[in-house]
């Protein structure tokens, strides 16, 4: 069993910064892709982005391109989501997941393993 904690939500103000965090244990997952997702309320649960464990390989929705930036550190067992220039439309619950077969990237319905999400507010 894969466990994945994120961390790092809060509230900003318009234009600024967050970074969360996500840290895996419980099993290895060399060959997964880790995903960011995000849910505001009364919406569906939204691809952010996602990237390969093995080589790095990252993948952006629309929503996100040149703003966030996916990484990670294999040493620590972390991913991590740098949002920068946040607007108040990226006000959600960001979950982090894993793909344990490495083939759904932005369906959240391919993905095994979810943490428990953190809420990031962004006032304008």
């Amino acid at each position: 069993q894969l466990q994945l904690v994120e961390s790092g939500g809060g509230l900003v103000q318009a234009g600024g910064s967050l970074r969360l965090s996500c840290a895996a244990s419980g099993r290895t997952f060399s060959s997964y892709v880790m995903g960011w997702f995000r849910q505001a309320p009364g919406k569906e649960r939204q691809f952010v982005a996602a990237i390969r464990w093995s080589d790095g390989r990252a993948s952006y929705a629309d929503s996100g391109k040149g703003r966030f930036i996916i990484f990670r550190d294999r040493a620590e067992n972390m991913v991590f989501l740098q949002m920068n220039s946040l607007k108040p439309e990226d006000t959600a619950v960001y979950y982090c997941a894993a793909d344990s077969m490495a083939t759904a990237w932005s369906s959240p319905m391919g993905y095994d393993y979810w943490g428990q999400g953190t809420q990031v507010a962004v006032s304008s």
